[in-house]
């Protein structure tokens, strides 16, 4: 069983950035990739970004593609998402996944473990 728990999100003004975390318990962290999802109001959850177990592999959404920044820490149980050029358009809550598969994935269905969540609301 893997447990996440996301931190850092927050208000922010267009143009800021912000850093989200994700600190993960049980099982073998650098086995599982990890992704970052959000869902805006009213819209379907969708992808953002993906990193693989060893962290050699990363995959993002075109629309963050250039702007935001996954990486993890295996040492740490970590894994994060920098979000710099922040847009009003990037509102939504922020969920962090686990795959229990070193390769990465976009899609939601190929993650067996999510974050409670966390608010990130960008004002213009």
């Amino acid at each position: 069983q893997v447990q996440l728990v996301e931190s850092g999100g927050g208000l922010v003004q267009a143009g800021g950035s912000l850093r989200l975390s994700c600190a993960a318990s049980g099982g073998t962290f650098s086995g599982y990739s990890m992704g970052w999802f959000r869902r805006a109001p009213g819209k379907e959850r969708e992808f953002v970004a993906a990193i693989s177990g060893s962290g050699g592999t990363t995959v993002y959404a075109d629309s963050v593609k250039g702007r935001f920044t996954i990486s993890r820490d295996n040492a740490e149980n970590t894994v994060y998402l920098q979000m710099n050029s922040l847009r009003p358009e990037d509102t939504a809550v922020y969920y962090c996944a686990a795959r229990t598969a070193p390769t990465t994935r976009t899609s939601p269905s190929a993650y067996g473990y999510w974050g409670q969540g966390t608010q990130v609301t960008v004002s213009s």
